[in-house]
């Protein structure tokens, strides 16, 4: 008898604190303020790859999975272009994609990555907490995650969190 008003009121404080977020549809990231977890990536066609030690070179940069199959990451692809045209290192994580039609999504869309490597399986994308594409990480030069970003980068998203977080992460 007195179990489900105390079931109820539990599910009201759990309600209630879940609608004093921020941003109620940001998706939190465990990641965020440690260090990134190990890269774990296959070369893709005669493409540049890297590794952990990329990560850690001293210099910030984005990690961005994508895939050819995404229409949000043909969306943001113009602001990783802009990215790269401003001297911001992108690396690139081809997400359980076909090999050919991620070369041919770079060839005509152009290539913002600094490096680039597949995550055939989706293992790294698990490991990084990933929850779909396209999905970009801001890392410090020490390897740290600082800020993540689950969908397409617009202009806005761009303005109001993405250079922002650079600027943090310098």
């Amino acid at each position: 008898m007195i179990l489900p008003p105390v079931i109820f009121a539990g599910l009201a404080v759990l309600f209630y604190v879940g609608m004093q977020r921020e941003n109620p549809d940001e998706l939190p990231s465990a990641l965020e303020g440690k260090t990134a977890p190990l890269v774990q990536v296959t070369p893709l066609g005669d493409k540049k790859s890297f590794s952990d030690k990329d990560l850690r070179d001293g210099d910030v940069k984005l990690v961005n999975y994508w895939a050819s199959w995404c229409a949000p990451c043909r969306v943001e692809h113009p602001n990783l272009e802009q990215l790269a045209e401003q001297g911001v290192a992108i690396y690139g994580v081809n997400y359980k994609d076909k090999p050919a039609n991620a070369l041919k999504f770079l060839k005509d869309l152009g290539d913002p990555y600094a490096a680039i490597g597949a995550d055939e399986n989706g293992r790294m994308a698990l490991d990084w907490g990933v929850y779909g594409v396209p999905e970009t990480y801001v890392i410090d030069g020490q390897g740290q995650i600082i800020f993540r970003f689950a969908g397409p980068i617009t202009d806005r998203v761009l303005e109001n969190q993405i250079l922002p977080a650079i600027e943090k992460a310098r």
